[in-house]
């Protein structure tokens, strides 16, 4: 037994080789006689032009590329600031020459009428007479914009070349120009194209003929037309579960596919079975739709369903905010294992929207073998500042009553931006971090704390003996005169001396450096690429607001650059660091660092990926925040507010409470910020307010504040409830255009609510989607807060027991439903009203008193009387666990 064994193992050695042998000698047959066999599509044009070439070349793929500026593909420019050609370091066509300019030109290219592949070659280098930094510039063609202050090196991320794809139409007797423009905001700006490619494509290849219905809009239980006025710009194209296709190997259109595992980011595990027995069927999609190779590679889940019913199979694509965008996703069943309908039977999402439920490839394709597509559109609105987005693909297994094999397939991938408006232009994306050796200043060294221990005692002391003799000589005068604002004075004594920078070594010995960190410039400008304005996230008071990393590029941080004909100044730089640098609590901006080498005025913070709550709220392209998620945000941001006035050494009023200053991280945690304004409050008991200058924000500014120029606390506290407000209603403090009785939304709110029909000008978004008891007690807390008088206003303590029980509320009516108590079902998706429509009112009342829900025709229980104690009574139950 053991012989027959060892001969049949011996048999098997001496078989192998023949078998890889030949399996070698059949690859190599096939893809020899595919090579010769014409493709499948033969496009009525393939123009290739080499851009800034003197003479004709040939590729290392064997294309002919045509020289640029003939009669064949003329070249407009102006007279008096031609175009040049110039040649690059390396050796690859159409690479290896450029046509480059400081002032517009067009390509001419005669086509006939139909879409077409646009390609675009680019090769950021450096050219000769152009400074590689000033490389931005728009290109449009017709009535579409393809790229607008576009630079290449930083879309090429990293990479050596780079190729952008779009897709137009092109009608008859039109032809095609393509104009390059220098970007005009940038001085010396210049433009450049290596080469460009023009493939006519199949009809519809990707457009839909005049009479189709349209594509499914993923989330939007409608469908999307794409006609001859839609430009698409090609995002990614992946051939899953197989290899790298070159454009040669293509269907006769010259399009690359790329492989998938850059891009899959959860797959555990997952197969890829490769079809070597199957001939595939092309009687449901056209042949050209995608090489061969495509439909006989592919990934799936894997065999144990039991790990499959638990986990997503996902790819994840980095995508531009702001656009619609086109999803084709290829399948074919080729398993010897999948044979029939509900063998395999999967759902599918995109962007974490349910695009099918009962996937069944047989069933869409006919049968095992017979490649086919589907298409979806899908929105990806903008987040924040964010530029990018992931646009995820998931697959997960259908029910296992549904489906024979919990198991999904995957062969292909394609994604389109569309044009919005005929724009196809997006942000530049952040460049990748680079770490450039820089000398560090001797301040932000370690070890150097010791040294200068002497030094930071003398300037404490010396310090310490300025402030008193300025107290004194601050009381005097304030005897003889009114109160004057301290901004107004020493804003420059303060900064030529204590954070004068002639000493670079002692400069951060004003500020514990384990808590706020001196950067020098050199580190900033690193950080922003000198100031980039690509860079650039917001515009303040301050100046403007740049997104940098430091710490190698591991680090994106938010660095805000005082504009010196800003209004705010070395008082409020100072404030912000003193402040900030001594607070470290959740719900408040962190505070990293600052700068203020060559008399310029940085702050560091810690970048908040989500922007502000106002991009979140009115005049955004945001998708509008679910009523939790905004009840969530009020409370992080009240209790942001609650450690400034009792969590800190010292009361701490913050002055310029506004939904511009409420800042999101990446997991939605709303942080204060913006600290320029704040003051220290009442030191002694004898006196509750400060006297100073009033500021602020218009529409947010406290009433009792204004009269009487006492800063307390509760002057937050009002400010706070227009931000609730605001929340609510999703419009803005202040609304010019509006009615006169409208203009004032805190004024507005307490009118509708004296006359109940608060409920009339929320966002009709939230319509139907807040539990009557939690917009009570909701509404309660918000009007609260904008009592005239700062005495009957709430403490921050007990807002943030208010929005916590409003909260509480909202979840326990919303599990409540999801019993069955109202026979409803709570849907995420579903914009159907979850609770019937209601009034707030209080029509006895005339003030903001505890008051109930109650239909148009009955009166609530409030009284008058009630108004004096809302202080105190209306947060009882939030204070007594019982009440709760």
């Amino acid at each position: 037994m053991k012989s027959a064994t060892k001969q049949c193992f011996d048999r098997q050695n001496l078989l192998f080789p023949f078998l890889l042998y030949l399996s070698i000698i059949l690859e190599y047959l096939t893809l020899t006689f595919a090579g010769d066999s014409p493709p499948p599509y033969i496009p009525v044009e393939n123009i290739t032009i080499d851009c800034g070439s003197p003479h004709d070349n040939t590729a290392l793929d064997g294309r002919f590329w045509t020289r640029d500026n003939t009669q064949k593909f003329p070249l407009i420019e102006s007279q008096h600031n031609k175009s040049v050609s110039s040649e690059a370091p390396i050796d690859q066509v159409p690479f290896i020459s450029a046509r480059v300019s400081k002032s517009e030109f067009t390509y001419i290219i005669p086509l006939t009428s139909g879409r077409k592949f646009i390609r675009l070659y680019f090769y950021p280098t450096s050219y000769p007479s152009f400074d590689p930094l000033k490389a931005f510039f728009s290109v449009k063609t017709g009535e579409f914009t393809l790229l607008s202050n576009f630079n290449a090196t930083l879309h090429a991320q990293g990479e050596e070349t780079l190729i952008k794809e779009f897709c137009v139409n092109v009608d008859e007797g039109q032809g095609l120009n393509l104009t390059f423009t220098p970007s005009p905001d940038i001085s010396d700006s210049y433009a450049f194209i290596n080469g460009i490619e023009i493939v006519s494509m199949p009809t519809n290849l990707y457009y839909r003929p005049a009479d189709d219905e349209g594509v499914k809009f993923v989330g939007q239980g409608s469908l999307y037309t794409m006609g001859n006025d839609t430009g698409l710009e090609l995002m990614y194209r992946i051939n899953v579960g197989g290899k790298q296709i070159s454009p040669a190997e293509d269907t006769g259109m010259y399009r690359s596919w790329s492989q998938d595992d850059e891009y899959l980011t959860e797959a555990a595990p997952s197969v890829l079975p490769v079809n070597l027995s199957i001939n595939l069927n092309f009687s449901n999609k056209p042949s050209y739709s995608a090489p061969d190779v495509v439909y006989t590679t592919a990934r799936t889940m894997g065999t144990d369903w039991t790990i499959n019913e638990h986990y997503n199979l996902t790819w994840e694509f980095p995508v531009d905010s702001g656009f619609n965008y086109f999803v084709r996703l290829h399948f074919c069943e080729f398993q010897i294992e999948i044979t029939k309908q509900y063998d395999r039977v999967f759902e599918i999402f995109i962007a974490n929207l349910t695009a099918e439920t009962k996937m069944d490839v047989i069933l869409w394709s006919g049968g095992r073998g017979i490649p086919t597509y589907n298409d979806y559109v899908v929105g990806m609105g903008r987040i924040g500042n964010e530029k990018k987005q992931n646009l995820s693909i998931a697959l997960h297994p259908a029910p296992r009553w549904m489906t024979l094999y919990s198991d999904a397939i995957l062969n292909g991938v394609e994604i389109f931006k569309l044009s919005n408006n005929g724009n196809l232009a997006g942000l530049n994306p952040d460049p990748k971090p680079t770490s450039p050796s820089i000398t560090v200043p001797q301040s932000s060294q370690p070890g150097m704390h010791k040294n200068n221990k002497t030094t930071i005692i003398g300037a404490v002391v010396g310090v310490s003996g300025i402030v008193l003799l300025s107290l004194l000589c601050f009381f005097i005068i304030k005897r003889r005169m009114r109160v004057e604002d301290p901004a107004s004075s020493d804003r420059d004594s303060w900064w030529g001396g204590q954070f004068s920078h002639t000493n670079k070594s002692n400069s951060s010995s004003y500020l514990p450096s384990d808590i706020c960190r001196h950067f020098s410039l050199a580190e900033i400008k690193v950080a922003t690429n000198n100031f980039d304005t690509v860079f650039i996230i917001g515009v303040g008071g301050f100046g403007n607001v740049y997104k940098g990393f430091i710490n190698g590029g591991a680090t994106p941080v938010a660095i805000k650059r005082l504009n010196p004909e800003s209004q705010q100044g070395a008082l409020e730089f100072r404030t912000e660091i003193e402040m900030l640098s001594q607070l470290r609590y959740l719900h408040l901006v962190s505070l990293i660092g600052y700068c203020n080498d060559d008399n310029e005025m940085i702050l560091v913070y810690d970048f908040m990926a989500h922007g502000t709550l106002r991009d979140h709220l009115y005049n955004t392209e945001n998708p509008p925040l679910p009523w939790k998620q905004r009840l969530e945000i009020c409370i992080g941001a009240a209790r942001g507010l609650q450690y400034l006035h009792s969590g800190a050494k010292h009361i701490i009023i913050h002055r310029d409470v506004k939904t511009t200053n409420i800042l999101l991280d990446e997991k939605w945690v709303a942080k204060v910020s913006d600290f320029g304004l704040s003051k220290v409050g009442p030191t002694n008991m004898s006196k509750g307010y400060v006297s100073t200058l009033v500021k602020g924000s218009f529409g947010y500014l406290d009433p009792e504040y204004y009269r009487r120029q006492q800063l307390t606390e509760k002057s937050d506290v009002y400010s706070f409830g227009v931000v609730l407000c605001e929340v609510l209603c999703a419009r803005p403090p202040i609304h010019r255009i509006a009615e006169k009785s409208q203009v004032n939304l805190a004024m507005w709110a307490q009118k509708c609510y004296r006359i109940g029909t608060l409920y009339q000008i929320i966002d009709p978004f939230l319509k139907g989607k807040i539990a009557p008891e939690c917009l009570k007690k909701y509404a309660e807390v918000a009007l609260s807060c904008l009592h005239d008088e700062g005495i009957q206003r709430p403490s921050m303590s007990d807002v943030v027991w208010g929005l916590e029980f409003a909260l509480q509320l909202q979840e326990s009516a919303e599990e409540e439903i999801k019993l069955g108590g109202t026979g409803n079902e709570i849907d995420a998706e579903d914009d159907t009203p979850l609770f019937e429509d209601y009034e707030l009112a209080d029509k006895i009342g005339g003030g903001f008193s505890s008051f109930g829900i109650t239909p148009s025709n009955e009166y609530s229980s409030a009284t008058k009387d009630s108004e004096v104690i809302i202080s105190g009574e209306v947060f009882s139950e939030l204070k007594n666990p019982q009440g709760r």
